[in-house]
């Protein structure tokens, strides 16, 4: 019997990144852009201030004022189809050098985190990793990573741009105040281009209950989650493939999202509703209108989210993250000392109260990412002009179907 050998080939596009919290610089690193795309630096760090803004942040945001020093990659002003390298300096670092130097330090000197915050990663990293206590798995659990993500997404919508598509988010809940409506495009484009973002509600009424409801828990010493929606314009029909279970764009997007910190449930469309609803009001009926759209099809609702069987079917895609409340409170809950095992107070360490704005600029990053390496998945291109020839020759294609 011959054993079959199977190649993972990788992915087009690949992305990941490194640092602490608190450590001198956190570095994102973008592989497979093409060549060609010009880097509006000040869209990348304008970005970054977006993902810093929010009713409800805490002092960390007055320290660090995010800018992306670009290292590798990028020349002039556009890629060079060489790996992407970025760099943004941790600002705090100067308060925390010597209690977490790279080299040997003085012991005594060592911030510990003596009990685990009930929520966090604290506990299941000190066990994973055999620490002692969990300073060194909040360093690296922290959602500060999460500004890293965004300067490598502010780079993949860039490129989206290219291709016609654009990504942005608001926020739908903060604690018990929801906004009902499906809110339009051009309302939650017009959120991208305030200059105070209180918490990025396209109804003015129902942020200042989302506000209020902030403040109350701001008093109390807790904190708060919420939902946000990510919305994806003029994507074509045809990114993902019901082909293979692992390359099914929604189950992309969901992972990709679910992959922030405090991120706990994952929709696509109107996923949860129509878990209760019956086939006959749940589906997207069909219509054609020429000329219309991508194709001429149109649809009736988008209750599926703009994917059907793992693929876009070129209505818009809306996910929505569910955040959980922030595992930090300024009124500890219960838990047990690290050294003694007795029991004790969580730690507390300079958190916020509410990030779900943050949060949806966070997934934004992750959602384009994810189209921009199902874009480049589909079209290939080694360099800008090619991409783009690739993509109009298959836009046509769907023009003329």
């Amino acid at each position: 019997m011959t054993a079959r050998i199977v190649y993972n080939l990788p992915f087009m596009l690949r992305y990941f990144t490194a640092g602490e919290s608190h450590g001198e610089a956190l570095v994102a690193f973008l592989s497979g852009m093409p060549a060609g795309l010009r880097v509006d630096q000040a869209f990348v760090d304008r970005e970054l201030w977006r993902r810093q803004q929010g009713y409800g942040r805490g002092g960390r945001m007055k320290i660090e004022r995010d800018t992306a020093h670009i290292l590798s990659g990028v020349r002039q002003g556009i890629t060079i189809g060489s790996p992407i390298s970025l760099l943004l300096e941790n600002k705090d670092w100067k308060n925390w050098q010597e209690s977490l130097p790279v080299g040997e330090g003085d012991p005594a000197k060592h911030k510990r985190v003596a009990s685990p915050r009930p929520g966090h990663a604290d506990l299941a990293g000190a066990l994973k990793y055999n620490f002692p206590e969990a300073r060194y798995v909040l360093e690296r659990a922290s959602a500060r990573e999460s500004a890293a993500r965004v300067g490598m997404g502010a780079i993949a919508k860039l490129f989206l741009r290219e291709l016609g598509m654009d990504v942005l988010s608001h926020v739908v809940t903060v604690g018990s105040v929801t906004l009902a409506e499906l809110v339009s495009w051009e309302k939650i484009r017009a959120l991208r281009d305030r200059d105070a973002v209180l918490l990025n509600c396209a109804d003015p009424e129902i942020e200042q209950q989302m506000k209020e409801e902030v403040d109350k828990v701001l008093k109390s010493g807790d904190s708060l989650g919420g939902v946000f929606e990510v919305v994806a314009h003029q994507v074509p029909p045809g990114l993902g493939t019901y082909a293979q279970w692992d390359e099914r764009l929604d189950a992309l997007l969901a992972g990709a999202v679910m992959s922030l910190q405090a991120v706990k449930a994952v929709e696509i469309g109107a996923g949860v509703a129509a878990a209760f609803a019956t086939g006959s009001t749940v589906h997207d009926e069909i219509g054609y209108r020429a000329k219309s759209g991508f194709t001429g099809f149109s649809r009736t609702h988008n209750n599926a989210g703009g994917i059907e069987g793992g693929v876009s079917n070129g209505e818009e895609i809306r996910v929505r993250g569910y955040l959980k409340p922030i595992s930090t409170l300024r009124r500890p809950l219960e838990s047990v000392d690290f050294s003694t095992r007795e029991p004790v107070k969580a730690a507390y360490e300079r958190s916020d109260v509410c990030v779900v704005p943050a949060a949806g600029v966070a997934a934004e990053a992750m959602v384009a990412l994810t189209l921009a390496r199902c874009a480049l998945e589909k079209f290939g291109g080694d360099s800008m002009a090619e991409t783009l020839r690739n993509f109009r020759g298959y836009a046509e294609q769907l023009k003329n179907y």
